[in-house]
């Protein structure tokens, strides 16, 4: 099902909820980047992929919903390969920023024993947290 109207502009309904709560940007990217890659390879699967991929490199996830990004980039190994490259992905954590911003993103969302974490445990903390997050505004509503 196509992100956008005729006309360019996004179908909120047909967006992921973690979108809905985000920036008109990134619900820009996701459904223009869905759009033309269901287009180019008829696969709503492969473009929901795409899609995600192009919005983790302008954003990141953060709790429920999705935040631009200092820098952009790809926010992990998988979202900066190709569409064969099989490698571990953070559902929306930005694993390339410094320990000290995935630190406080980790107080931001109430992670318990942050301070002791190593930069890899910050990124799985921080995917876990955002996971909740996610659940329970589904749950909401």
């Amino acid at each position: 099902m196509p992100k956008t109207t005729k006309s360019g502009k996004v179908r909120e309904s047909e967006l992921p909820s973690t979108l809905r709560r985000s920036d008109d940007l990134a619900k820009r990217t996701f459904a223009k980047a869905h759009d033309a890659a269901a287009a180019e390879y008829g696969d709503e699967e492969r473009a929901h992929r795409v899609a995600y991929s192009a919005v983790k490199h302008t954003h990141e996830k953060v709790g429920d919903h999705w935040e631009p990004k200092a820098e952009n980039g790809p926010s992990d190994a998988q979202a900066a390969g190709g569409a064969s490259t099989r490698r571990e992905t953070h559902g929306g954590v930005d694993a390339n920023a410094s320990k000290q911003h995935l630190y406080d993103l980790a107080r931001r969302l109430g992670v318990r024993g942050r301070s002791s974490m190593s930069k890899q445990e910050l990124v799985d903390a921080l995917e876990r947290a955002n996971d909740r997050e996610t659940a329970r505004s589904r749950d909401k509503g």
